[in-house]
């Protein structure tokens, strides 16, 4: 290693977020003068969800450190548990690595810790996708709080940008970069109708439905109902196909795994179920099938450049920018029967996506590269 390479420690916590920073971390490896520090935690290392730290090996990135912080409970006090678990780690692997620059994205609960015990060490933070609200789910709280420890901003859209301003972050540290995961849209030699079939097993119909739902993680809400509401609204629709993708380590996402599983088991003539597709296959889905269903991210950023139309359910998403092909809908049976129905006929060919085109990976690496982010942070007045 050269002496003047920047140690740029990133740090990835889920199947999705991974997706994100795919070619941030292949621009940051073949660059030679960065050091590029991957440490791997959360979903990535649980078997219930995929063991997804398989197919970042896969990719070829070589892992740092592996941090494990799931409980075998998705309770508010497990999570709080993983919460604590994680900070405590996190302060080994910073302690030992001592990275110039910390880069993250989003706003999970153990990106918000590892970002915490980064602060204390007095690391700089870049981080990815702040300005947005998802005023649905606990998130908010993280991503909003991630924002103010943090030193280079890279926004998807001018909007979010501003936020970032409004919430007293300097504008010469906020970029409007767009979103990263789209240059996997764009850069990826995705899988043909035929290959994608091949890879699941599973033969796709007239109409096929990517459903991926979450648990809301703020208010009452009783999860096993919203997801029988959901399950009611596709017995409408016999002659389509299913495929669901399980959700990630929420509070309450076991009530829903469950419900995934019996579903599929009592329908596995239409259904299918998958803890996690990888990355090729969820953007191959995302190209093939003809409806996304759910309250996934991926449905109001990645769906729109396959011209691919959304319901998206319930208050997850709320507050979020959304393309036109994107349908919001309460999670009742009645209501999501229609919208699934207005989705099926609406021709979404000519949709534009608020969060931009391919580029934006590299951006962000450029900017990692030339930034001074050694430095005290300001606020705006």
């Amino acid at each position: 290693m050269g002496l003047n390479k920047k140690k740029i420690c990133v740090i990835t916590g889920s199947r999705a977020e991974y997706g994100q920073l795919l070619w941030v971390l292949k621009g940051l490896e073949n660059d030679n003068e960065i050091d590029l520090q991957l440490v791997v935690t959360g979903m990535h290392l649980s078997h219930e969800f995929g063991y997804t730290c398989n197919e970042i090996i896969n990719d070829g990135f070589k892992i740092t450190r592996k941090v494990e912080v799931i409980l075998s409970s998705d309770s508010p006090s497990a999570i709080s548990k993983s919460m604590g678990l994680s900070m405590i780690s996190f302060s080994d692997v910073f302690d030992s690595l001592k990275p110039d620059l910390c880069l993250v994205l989003g706003d999970r609960f153990e990106i918000f810790s590892a970002v915490s015990s980064a602060h204390v060490f007095g690391i700089p933070i870049a981080h990815i996708a702040g300005g947005e609200i998802t005023s649905g789910v606990i998130d908010d709280g993280f991503r909003h709080s991630i924002s103010k420890m943090s030193n280079l901003h890279f926004t998807a859209n001018i909007s979010y940008s501003n936020r970032l301003i409004k919430m007293g972050e300097d504008k010469s540290s906020v970029f409007t970069t767009g979103m990263p995961g789209l240059d996997s849209v764009f850069k990826t030699n995705l899988l043909t109708k035929e290959q994608f079939e091949k890879s699941i097993n599973f033969k796709l119909s007239e109409n096929t439905f990517l459903i991926t739902y979450h648990p809301l993680s703020l208010g009452n809400n009783d999860e096993k109902h919203n997801f029988q509401q959901i399950l009611k609204a596709l017995e409408n629709f016999k002659d389509s196909k299913f495929i669901f993708t399980f959700p990630n380590s929420d509070t309450y996402g076991r009530v829903i795994i469950n419900l995934i599983n019996e579903f599929v088991k009592n329908n596995s003539n239409n259904s299918i179920a998958f803890k996690s597709l990888g990355h090729l296959r969820y953007l191959s889905a995302l190209k093939h099938v003809n409806l996304v269903l759910g309250n996934s991210s991926s449905g109001i950023t990645e769906a729109p450049c396959f011209n691919t139309p959304t319901v998206n359910l319930g208050e997850r998403q709320n507050g979020r920018l959304k393309a036109e092909s994107i349908i919001d809908c309460d999670i009742v049976s009645l209501e999501i029967i229609k919208a699934i129905d207005v989705s099926l006929r609406r021709n979404t060919t000519s949709v534009i996506n608020p969060y931009g085109k391919a580029g934006a990976s590299d951006k962000i690496v450029d900017i990692i590269k030339k930034g001074d982010y050694i430095k005290n942070k300001i606020f705006a007045e």
